[in-house]
């Protein structure tokens, strides 16, 4: 990156005697501060504020200059942006600018309520006065400057060079910055602001139209895809191209020499760890420990079966022991000895001694006779069934009818049961006749059952299409699908349709006779829809065996997939495979020098403004018509300047299309800059320190006496 950051506070400001400026390049992008007279500047940061909060405090705080990202730990950054004291390369937040010179003085190792230092800060072409004579408020009022000179940094770049011997005294200075870029003409040092010309593109719009583009192509890495991180893309890989539309073709055709202009940007990608099957030990220790618990929850098992034994057991001796004194009672007592013991009546104490006898016997394991429970059950539940009524009470023919209501729905219950059973029985005998067919021949059955998921996802696929198209329309109202009536309804339903026109058209012959015949009903019963061949059930059941086809395919093969054989239209779910080194990679071809191309066409990017080269042209358009060959000059002389000039191929694009745009033969020569990023400054700082620079200078005591408004007629001269 050429770009990076000096904040480290200085400690010698003291020994710097007060008449010695300080120099100040304002640029949208950089804030570079230092002395005059130096090669480089003291202090080098972004010039930006952010104003977080504290996550616990709720404190705002003031960050000036580059995000620091260990901030993210204690401080909320994501509800305030960073946010530029610029608007299109103009100051307009004074508020802002405020915190950025208090840092900026700071660091220089000033007392920030006075600076006895005189200041030279550079501003874009043709700044508005407005902005200009805040700037100067901003200095005089806050921090007590005794003077301030305004200059333009693309000038000073300009002169710079021209004092190395690089560009003449008269030429065009193109200026790409960070908001806008700016091309001015120099007639004998000094710059013609009357023909200058300016676009609002810069280095900021190739970055956030890069990110664009990326971010689009690679949505799953947006979060790596941070504003610095593209910067630095662009800075390494970006570059003009000679001829856009050849360019671009180039690329569609995907040649050699396409592949060899396409970068890729690896990502950190971790491979993931492949799996290594358990060694023999491994799989002995595991399944000693099975063991070991199996054991354990069997001698768990074992000990409340014997507890439960033993527990039935003496509860059986104690109905045993209550029927022996039942037996030496008289009728007219045992009732209220039965009441002492907690019983009603012998039946029930019976009744418990058979069910305590049935658990027992299955607590020990013992088969029951389903017989002999159905008759205990009986004799339990439904004693009042086989007494004839006249013998009963009204309260027991009452219980009566309850028992027989209760008799008759837990039998039908239990044939459900017994049903269900044999159907499961019948289907575990189906699974175990399909998984010998599979072992027998495992390629055959495989064949079928993907033959049937196809014939069933079809069926499936076709009902729900009759479905759709509207299987209750009438008549010829024929729906969008171009499905006829007659293809709507099944068998059943066009043989009712036949009987019923065939019924209306005998009885339209003669007297309507239809119904005293036997035969007529049977007609009837033909027509009724109660008769409907079509199961309302079937499209579940088919569902169902769908559904386990599927399942079934899961099982045994591994690259099925559901909905991947002929009858599934719908979107499918991606299937899981591991991440590779390419799926870390970011791809970087045409946007190499798309993006920069919104340099010379803004309107890529919906900006309707001149690019660089046809403002050369209307740079010169707009020049005083001062001698014969002037044009001539300029177009011999042209300096690149500026963070955006650095693109390799931007002086052939530009002399390309200056070229197309001046007569044949003009002389055209395109000149870098000994460093475009620093060399405003390098001119500043060498211009602040000659003796002729106080003359130049706007006072403290012309600001009270003058006012803002002077600034108007204060015009800064280059040549001195």
């Amino acid at each position: 990156m050429p770009f990076i950051s000096q904040i480290e506070r200085q400690t010698d400001y003291s020994s710097f005697n007060s008449s010695c400026p300080i120099v100040i390049d304002n640029g949208a992008s950089y804030f570079r501060l230092g002395w005059a007279g130096e090669n480089d500047p003291r202090i080098i940061f972004r010039n930006i504020v952010q104003r977080p909060r504290h996550k616990t405090t709720g404190e705002t705080v003031t960050v000036v200059g580059d995000h620091n990202p260990a901030l993210l730990k204690y401080f909320d950054c994501t509800r305030s942006g960073p946010r530029s004291a610029f608007e299109n390369n103009v100051v307009y937040q004074f508020e802002i600018m405020e915190y950025i010179l208090d840092f900026g003085f700071d660091r220089l190792g000033a007392d920030q309520s006075q600076i006895d230092h005189p200041i030279l800060i550079t501003e874009c072409a043709c700044n508005p006065v407005q902005s200009r004579g805040k700037m100067a408020e901003l200095l005089f009022e806050s921090y007590g400057v005794p003077s301030v000179a305004f200059g333009v940094d693309a000038a000073f770049s300009y002169k710079y060079n021209q004092q190395l011997g690089i560009c003449n005294d008269t030429g065009l200075a193109i200026s790409s910055g960070f908001n806008t870029s700016h091309v001015i003409p120099f007639i004998n040092g000094e710059p013609v602001y009357e023909a200058c010309c300016r676009t609002n593109v810069g280095g900021y719009h190739v970055t956030d139209y890069l990110k664009q583009l990326v971010s689009l192509k690679y949505p799953h890495h947006i979060s790596t895809l941070t504003w610095e991180k593209v910067e630095e893309l662009k800075m390494e890989h970006c570059y003009i191209a000679a001829d856009y539309a050849s360019e671009v073709q180039l690329f569609q055709r995907g040649d050699k020499e396409a592949e060899e202009k396409t970068r890729c940007w690896q990502l950190p990608w971790t491979p993931s760890p492949a799996e290594v099957p358990p060694s023999e030990e491994e799989i002995a220790r595991k399944a000693a420990v099975k063991e070991k618990q199996s054991q354990r929850l069997r001698e768990m098992a074992e000990a409340k079966r014997s507890s439960k034994i033993n527990e039935l057991e003496n509860e059986l001796k104690g109905l045993e022991f209550l029927l022996e004194e039942l037996k030496g009672i008289g009728d007219d007592e045992i009732v209220s000895f039965l009441a002492s013991r907690g019983y009603t009546s012998k039946r029930e104490v019976e009744s418990a001694f058979a069910k305590v006898t049935q658990s027992l016997r299955k607590a020990k394991g013992e088969q029951v006779p389903s017989e002999e429970k159905a008759d205990a059950s009986a004799a339990e539940k439904y004693y009042l069934i086989d007494i004839p009524d006249d013998e009963l009470s009204a309260e027991q023919l009452k219980e009566k009818r309850r028992q027989v209501f209760l008799k008759s729905t837990t039998e039908a219950r239990q044939r459900a049961k017994q049903k269900r059973l044999e159907e499961e029985l019948e289907k575990e005998k189906e699974k175990k006749l399909e998984e010998q067919k599979r072992l027998e021949n495992p390629e055959c059955y495989l064949e079928q059952l993907r033959a049937k998921y196809k014939e069933l996802s079809e069926k499936l696929e076709q009902r729900k299409r009759l479905k759709t198209n509207g299987n209750h329309a009438n008549g010829n109202n024929n729906v969008s699908g171009g499905v006829g009536r007659g293809e709507r309804l099944n068998a059943a339903q066009r043989e009712r349709m036949r009987l019923l026109t065939t019924a209306a058209f005998d009885r339209g012959k003669g007297e309507d006779t239809f119904g005293q015949r036997d035969e007529d009903w049977q007609l009837y019963k033909l027509m009724s829809r109660d008769n409907d061949d079509d199961d309302d059930d079937k499209p579940d059941h088919d569902e169902a065996e769908l559904a386990r086809i599927s399942s079934r395919l899961q099982e045994i093969d591994p690259t099925f997939f559901p909905g991947s054989e002929a009858g599934a239209s719908a979107s499918e779910a991606p299937r899981f495979r591991p991440l590779t080194k390419e799926d870390f990679q970011i791809i970087l071809g045409v946007e190499r020098f798309r993006c920069p191309e919104v340099l010379f066409s803004p309107n890529i990017i919906g900006i309707d403004q001149s690019g660089l080269d046809e403002m050369v042209g209307v740079s010169l358009r707009r020049l005083p018509t001062w001698g014969q060959g002037l044009e001539d000059k300029m177009t011999s002389s042209i300096l690149v300047t500026g963070g955006s000039c650095l693109y390799p191929g931007m002086a052939e694009r530009l002399e390309a299309g200056i070229r197309m745009i001046r007569p044949c033969g003009t002389p055209i020569k395109i000149l870098r800059a000994t460093d475009p990023i620093m060399d405003a400054w390098h001119g500043a700082s060498a211009y602040a320190a000659a003796m002729e620079f106080p003359q130049q200078t706007f006072s403290r005591m012309d600001y009270y006496e003058k006012g803002e408004n002077w600034l108007r007629r204060y015009k800064f001269r280059y040549t001195i």
